[in-house]
């Protein structure tokens, strides 16, 4: 089994709860871990034995084009996303972060983490 991590991927989306959030938009950040079993490609080095990365960009990409009001609705639906997309993955975590909520105060982010 390996552990794959797409880090740091940054969006410029639409959620939120406030009017102004889904008007504006702001920053996000996206970290994404997957477990899957890389045996084979670890032998043939053909990326068609393995997780595609750019194809697990893409896909966190369409989700976060899809404006919610919460973070934890996106979050489900990229791991969901994930799980259902790719029949290898054994395990996933998703991180959505907010850069700069608006809060009332500074704050650099905040952030859900799923994990299943």
């Amino acid at each position: 089994m390996a552990t794959i991590t797409l880090e740091g991927m940054d969006f410029y989306s639409f959620h939120g709860h406030f009017a102004e959030e889904q008007k504006i938009g702001t920053r996000f950040r996206v970290d994404l871990s997957v477990e899957a079993d890389t045996g084979v490609a670890e032998q043939s080095d053909r990326l068609h034995d393995t997780l595609d990365y750019q194809a697990l960009y893409r896909l966190v990409k369409r989700e976060m084009e899809q404006d919610s009001k919460l973070l934890e609705h996106v979050a489900r639906r990229i791991l969901d996303s994930v799980k259902r997309t790719f029949g290898q993955v054994t395990w996933c975590t998703v991180t959505v972060a907010k850069l700069n909520p608006p809060l009332g105060g500074k704050l650099d982010a905040v952030s859900v983490t799923l994990e299943e």
